[in-house]
Formats: C-alpha cells, structure tokens, sequence
C-alpha cells in the first residue's frame, strides 16, 4: 500500500509506542505522551503549525521506490509528477533552514548547511559494528546521521532533539523513505535530561555537537553514560582546541556568533573528562578544523554561517578574536560485559 499523508505524522507516533514496547523501554513509555506533547507544544514556536501542515500536506507517493541510506546523500528515488515535485519542493522549502544532510528527495536535492556526510566519513571506519544495535543519536538535528546509522544496519535507532523544527524535517524524510527502514528509526522531541535516569539500554550512543553547550559538561557525559548498556560505545564529538591535558577554553558570551558554549577542552582534557567519568577504552579518532567547505550557506540555508563566523582577516580566527573551530571525535565504553 502506498503512503497517505496521514501515515507521516499520526502513524509515526503510534509506531514510536510499539517500537518502545517492542524495545522494552516500558519505563520510558509511560512518559512519551507528555514529552511529546510538551516537545510540540505550539505555544514554544509561533511556526509549528505551518511545519506540522507542511508534512501532513505532502502528497501520496507510490509505493515503488528505491531507497539508499548507504550512501554520502541520503536518496529516495521515487517517480513524481512534475506537479507533485513542484509541490513538494515547496513545502519541504517551508520547513528551512537545513542544516543536517545532504538528502535527495523524489528528485529534489537539498544541500543543507553542513556536509554531514563528511563528519560521518570520518567516523564510520572506527565504529563497533552498528548492525543489530540499539542506538540513541543525541542532539541529532534532522536525522540525518541517524538514517546513515539504519544504513548500517542498527535494529533500532532513537534520535533525541528538542527542536520542533528538526522533528518535522525528520517526519518529511520519513515520508520519503517510508517502510524501507522497517520503521526502526524515530525522533523524539526531548533533551538529555529527558531520558529516565539509569536506563541503560542501548549499546551506542552518540552525542556529536552537543558537549559545547552544556553548562556541566560533566554531568552530561555521566547522562550518556547512564543511557549506555552494560559494555556500551559512546561516540563523542565536540568543539575543541589544541593543547596538553590541562587545556579548557571558556569563551565569553558568544563563540563564533554561537551563544550558548562553555567549555571547549583540548581532546586530550576531554580524554580525562571520560576517564573521570568512568569510562575505558578512550581514544581519540579524528581531530579536524571546520572548513568553509564543510558548513556554509547554501540555498536551502539562506541564513549566515561559518564565513560570516569567521574574521575576515584572519580565518584562524573567530570574529570575537578566539581559535577558530576544530571539532574532535573521542570513542569510549562504559564498563560492563
């Protein structure tokens, strides 16, 4: 049967309960009504209905279609109309700014503001296997790395957010790709907080772009240690800077235009971060500075980024003076079987 508009945003939340259930995650379940009511609350964003009618309005598509959540681009090939194409290029354009992607959509290719691709390059190679995992992706935005991570073959993959912005991207998207996944990846519109203490159930965890705008980063990282199971991989990627393992950068009120960040350690401090936290097995796979080329502007992100972050007179800094961004990827275990 081919997807209704209705199968993306009423059957999407039923299908996040059975997939709870189904997990075992009953302790959670009982809470999912009141996140997701307070995560959608149209009162936290006078543009959330215009979302919410952009996705419900997307037109049936057929039930043929080609799917790769393999490849760099996120690509749903699927036969439109050129009257259907058009519209929904329209509505997914109500939804902007994209930052995570790329995505190709029924022939509709949205080049968002980061090339995420290129951050999932660089950390693939060094990941447990994902195949048969149960995965939780913090901070994921949109989903895209999320999509890559049900690509890989994880069994069940939960995005967390709390924007309602990236809930209905992530929903548009999931029209797209419909049951090709087996409906194993979902979104929930929540923080970290919002995950029930001590739950360790799922054996990866991401938090990549999140680390930076915690006040405790400490208390974050024992937040994502409890979600881990027994033996469990956090995957931890975060504004750094260069230095010894005594190196922590405090910026003022803004960094690189961002406001919001506290602490930016060396990856070695980050490294003695984890350790203190109780993790093992800690090491550092990829340290890079962001390029021009990896987070800019685009057509589907018409807003200032990275350029206009930068001093124009010298792009080893930001505009407030500070080291210019470079992001580290730390892998690490939780103890345990």
């Amino acid at each position: 049967m081919p997807d209704t508009p209705s199968d993306t945003l009423a059957q999407a939340e039923r299908r996040l309960y059975l997939a709870f259930l189904e997990q075992g995650l009953t302790g959670w379940l009982a809470r999912l009504p009141e996140q997701l009511a307070r995560g959608l609350d149209r009162r936290r964003h006078g543009d959330l209905p215009a979302w919410e009618k952009a996705v419900a309005k997307l037109p049936t598509l057929p039930a043929s279609r080609d799917v790769d959540l393999t490849g760099d681009t996120v690509t749903v090939d699927v036969e439109l109309g050129d009257a259907d194409r058009r519209r929904c290029r329209n509505l997914l354009e109500i939804l902007m700014p994209w930052r995570k992607g790329p995505y190709r959509l029924g022939g509709i290719g949205i080049d968002t503001e980061w090339r995420s691709d290129w951050k999932w390059q660089r950390v693939a190679p060094h990941l447990s296997p994902l195949a048969g995992r149960r995965v939780l992706d913090v901070g994921g935005g949109n989903g895209y790395h999320a999509w890559r991570m049900a690509g890989a073959g994880a069994a069940f993959v939960l995005v967390i957010d709390p924007s309602p912005r990236f809930h209905y991207q992530f929903h548009a998207v999931r029209h797209f790709v419909g049951d090709a996944d087996d409906y194993r990846t979902h979104f929930l519109p929540v923080g970290i907080e919002d995950v029930p203490e001590k739950l360790a159930a799922f054996d990866t965890v991401f938090s990549m772009g999140v680390l930076y705008h915690r006040a405790s980063p400490l208390d974050h990282l024992r937040q994502l240690k409890d979600a881990l199971a027994p033996g469990g991989e956090l995957v931890l990627e975060t504004l750094v800077v260069e230095g010894d393992e005594k190196t922590v950068f405090m910026p003022g009120e803004r960094y690189a235009s961002m406001p919001n960040v506290y602490f930016l350690p060396s990856s070695r401090a980050l490294a003695h971060w984890l350790d203190r936290s109780g993790f093992e097995a800690i090491r550092c796979v990829d340290e890079t500075a962001t390029t021009l080329d990896e987070q800019r502007s685009t057509a589907w992100m018409t807003f200032h980024s990275l350029a206009d972050f930068l001093d124009p007179d010298d792009r080893g800094k930001t505009i407030e003076g500070y080291p210019a961004p470079r992001r580290a990827t730390l892998i690490a275990r939780k103890p345990g079987y």
